[in-house]
This record gives structure tokens, C-alpha cells and sequence, in this order.
């Protein structure tokens, strides 16, 4: 894994670091959560700074990927807190663009039907877990997302 090529060359040198480790056992964000006792999308987030880690996730993922867990804590410890944002809007990597653009596209439907089954509220991002399946299908594999939010009402007052 270059560490000069984006998005690699915008993260921190922390983060570059554990995609080389990740690379270098040859990885996978599946077996590091597993090893972990994370989900992979949890793991993968936090290789992007956009998660954070307990001081023994950090170990556990140190050890995982044979990085220096004084290095990671020092780095993206107690101290250190998560940058969520995706970048620049419209996103330019296609994977991201079509995320995107699912949204753009169904966000309104997707609006009223989450309105018509719970009420006026939101689904939460901060309690929400994120699963990536691959469903085998003649026509071509299939990418299943699955977001499984907590319901937050609006309140009143």
C-alpha cells in the first residue's frame, strides 16, 4: 500500500502506519475485528481516524497488526478524537459518489417512509451499527448495506 497515493497521503502518519501494518500480514478489516471482537466497518473506520478506540481496543489492535501500541495510544489515545466528515461534497472516489448519490436519489422516500413508520425524528448515525454483505447473484454480486440506527424523535418543548 503506497502511502503517497490518496486517501492515504491526507491521514495522519498513525494511520498510514496501520495500513501498512494491516498490509504487510496481509489483513483483512474482517479478521482484525474478529481477532478484536469488533464489527469490520467499526475497524475500517478507525484505520480512517473516524472512530475511537478504547486504550485496550488500541492494544488489541496493536497486537493484531504488529504496530507499536505506545505509538497508536500516543497518537490516537485519550487525547485524540475522531474527524467524521467524508471529505469534499460531491464526494470524488466512486465508491463514495454512489453512496452519495443513493441518498440524493432516494433520500426524500427514504424520508417519508422512516416518517410514516416511527414519526417526525431522525435515525441516529451516533447509535447505528453498519454491516457490508456480498450476495451472491447470476446477474453479479450484490453489495447489501445494512444501517441499523436508532430511532431519536424530535422533541418539544
Amino acid at each position: 500500500m503506497p502511502a503517497n497515493v490518496a486517501p492515504y497521503n491526507e491521514l495522519p502518519p498513525v494511520l498510514t502506519a496501520l495500513f501498512k501494518a494491516k498490509a504487510s500480514r496481509g489483513l483483512t478489516f474482517e479478521q482484525i475485528a474478529q481477532t478484536i471482537g469488533k464489527d469490520e466497518v467499526w475497524v475500517a473506520a478507525l484505520f480512517y481516524g473516524q472512530a475511537k478506540a478504547s486504550p485496550e481496543e488500541l492494544q488489541a489492535v496493536a497486537d493484531a497488526v504488529g504496530i507499536s501500541h505506545s505509538f497508536l495510544a500516543s497518537e490516537v489515545g485519550a487525547q485524540w478524537f475522531p474527524n467524521r466528515g467524508i471529505g469534499p461534497i460531491p464526494p470524488t472516489d466512486p465508491v463514495i459518489y454512489r453512496l452519495f448519490e443513493g441518498v440524493l436519489v432516494y433520500g426524500h422516500a427514504l424520508k417519508a417512509v422512516i416518517h410514516e413508520k416511527f414519526g417526525d425524528g431522525i435515525m441516529s448515525m451516533i447509535d447505528c451499527k453498519v454491516h457490508v454483505e456480498k450476495k451472491p447473484d447470476p446477474k453479479g454480486d450484490r453489495v447489501v448495506l445494512t444501517f441499523d440506527g436508532k430511532f431519536l424523535p424530535y422533541a418539544k418543548w
